[in-house]
């Protein structure tokens, strides 16, 4: 059996767009756009190697380029770093929570946690002697809806004890059948 394959299509049938589709616009003047309408511009992001003069680039595919001078003193200063803010750092005798810049200090030294480790322990230092149920901590550190099962808080603990130091792990305790608690001045 065989199958007639379909006739060409005469270049009379093709419809043709009634505007070009690739309008290059860099001979107008900067205030007149493709459509006419005054004041829009096109942008285009250039990679050039470090030792490349940008001007002599433009210049040589035959674009005239805008230079604008600045004047002394108008770049922008560079902001300083943000101090802490007072709420924002809990200081205890020992550990220090700064949630501003998510860093945790343990006696002058910076740990090293990932994003959970440090909800887990800034949500505990903001609330000491407080215990905390693990359904409240994965509700209120991983989030509404988190599949898991009670270990996951488990072995975030565990892993925060061990990086707070023998001196330090001391301070999120255990309340049996119930949770975890922070005590800061745990001995």
């Amino acid at each position: 059996m065989t199958t007639a394959l379909p006739a060409p299509v005469p270049a009379t049938a093709v419809r043709r767009s009634p505007a070009p589709r690739l309008q290059l616009v860099g001979d107008r003047p900067p205030a007149v756009s493709a459509h006419g309408i005054g004041g829009a511009r096109v942008g285009y992001l250039v990679f050039l190697p470090a030792d490349a003069d940008p001007a002599a680039v433009m210049i040589a595919h035959g674009i005239r380029p805008e230079t604008h001078p600045l004047e002394p003193g108008t770049l922008p200063a560079p902001e300083p770093e943000p101090a802490p803010h007072p709420d924002a750092v809990r200081l205890d005798d020992a550990v220090r929570v700064d949630s501003a810049r998510r860093l945790v200090e343990v006696d002058g030294r910076e740990l090293d946690l990932t994003y959970l480790e440090f909800n887990l322990l800034a949500h505990l230092v903001a609330h000491p002697y407080t215990v905390h149920t693990c359904e409240a901590l994965i509700s209120d550190i991983w989030g509404y809806g988190h599949i898991g099962d009670g270990r996951t808080v488990d072995v975030h603990v565990a892993r925060l004890r061990r990086k707070l130091g023998p001196a330090h792990r001391g301070r999120i305790t255990t309340v049996r059948r119930v949770g975890y608690q922070y005590v800061p001045d745990h001995q």
